[in-house]
């Protein structure tokens, strides 16, 4: 087995390919969540292109790649899974069967540590290293739209019933409800990161769109497009005006839901309901067998989900000072962090801390 460490501009388009094919495979292979789209050559080469240090170990035997492995890595040896802190899903792509060690793996990669939050489900040599494992909620529309109508129907009847009478009352009201699945026009996109950053200042959580970074890496995954991987701007209108967005990624058989939002003037409305409803009826269309909706528990993901993946978080270490130290400083935050969200006695009050700080900035 050779394993051999490459910068993004460094990728040969044999091995790209290569990495996509594997994705391709994965649902035949019995891997389905191998093919999501944050684990695409595109998600890792975009990243590249906004932030330092990332890397990609390409795992061969017999001269052909077998496993594909993307990082960040800091001149002293702390390793992160690439996008860490916008990236839901993480780890090693893979042929099946594939086995390694991730000491070993570690070591060729000069890492000392190697940290994740979202590491995708059967990933053993990783796993051992987790310190915490979460759902994360999934719409299967493989059945085509009616079937997950139905059973949406069967598991939630009034949530169903309410979201749908919503849509109709939207178009009386405000005018002609239309969805566009894959809008191209960069002004509805600005429209969408304008929404989300003022949601996040309104519910006291940090700005993701006030990083240069994640601005750019956005604009390029909405311009990057192939038959394998896509950026897409999904759009709830009524009466010509935008009332809800989403921006998310797409490989062939795998959507993945990342920023949603909408305009609070029509919340009454639920729009992001209705649009994420339509979303699946679009992607059931194009032969998407799910959306992936994050880790993270939200009232409207119970609502929407049909089943449950799992994803985990934590380090895989090697013996060194440097993992010590990562480790030592990351895991209390983590550890604090997961208890208030685990418990509602915990959350709600700091939930209502955050939305009175979002609130008084603001009004300032």
């Amino acid at each position: 087995m050779d394993i051999r460490v490459y910068r993004p501009g460094e990728l040969s388009t044999a091995d790209r390919a290569a990495w996509t094919a594997l994705q391709s495979k994965a649902h035949l292979n019995g891997s389905p969540e191998l093919a999501n789209p944050f684990l695409s050559p595109e998600f890792t080469l975009a990243v590249g292109r906004c932030r330092r240090g990332v890397r990609i170990a390409v795992v061969r035997e017999d001269g052909e790649p077998t496993a594909f492995f993307p990082f960040q890595r800091s001149t002293t040896g702390v390793g992160r899974a690439v996008g860490l802190g916008v990236s839901d899903c993480q780890g090693l792509v893979h042929r099946p069967g594939f086995a390694w060690d991730a000491q070993d793996l570690l070591r060729e990669c000069g890492l000392a540590v190697w940290e994740f939050d979202h590491l995708v489900e059967g990933q053993p040599p990783f796993e051992a290293g987790a310190s915490g494992t979460f759902p994360s909620p999934v719409m299967d529309v493989d059945q085509g739209y009616e079937t997950y109508l139905r059973q949406l129907r069967a598991q939630s009847p009034k949530f169903t019933r309410t979201t749908l009478a919503k849509e109709r009352r939207l178009g009386r009201d405000a005018g002609e409800v239309r969805y566009v699945h894959d809008e191209r026009d960069p002004a509805a996109l600005r429209t969408l990161m304008d929404w989300k950053s003022a949601q996040y200042r309104r519910t006291g959580r940090s700005d993701r769109f006030a990083h240069a970074w994640i601005n750019h890496l956005v604009l390029q995954l909405f311009h990057t497009r192939s038959e394998s991987f896509a950026g897409i701007l999904s759009v709830l209108y009524a009466d010509g005006k935008p009332v809800a967005a989403h921006f998310g990624l797409r490989t062939e058989r795998v959507l993945a839901c990342w920023f949603p939002a909408y305009d609070p003037a029509f919340a009454k409305y639920s729009p992001g309901l209705i649009m994420h409803l339509r979303m699946a009826e679009a992607a059931a269309a194009d032969g998407i067998a799910y959306l992936d909706l994050g880790r993270g528990q939200k009232e409207y993901k119970d609502s929407l989900k049909t089943r449950e993946l799992s994803v985990s978080e934590g380090w895989v270490t090697r013996r060194h000072p440097v993992a010590v130290g990562h480790r030592a400083r990351r895991a209390p935050v983590r550890a604090l962090r997961n208890m208030v969200l685990s418990r509602p006695e915990l959350f709600e009050p700091a939930d209502r801390i955050l939305k009175r700080m979002g609130k008084i900035r603001s009004s300032r």
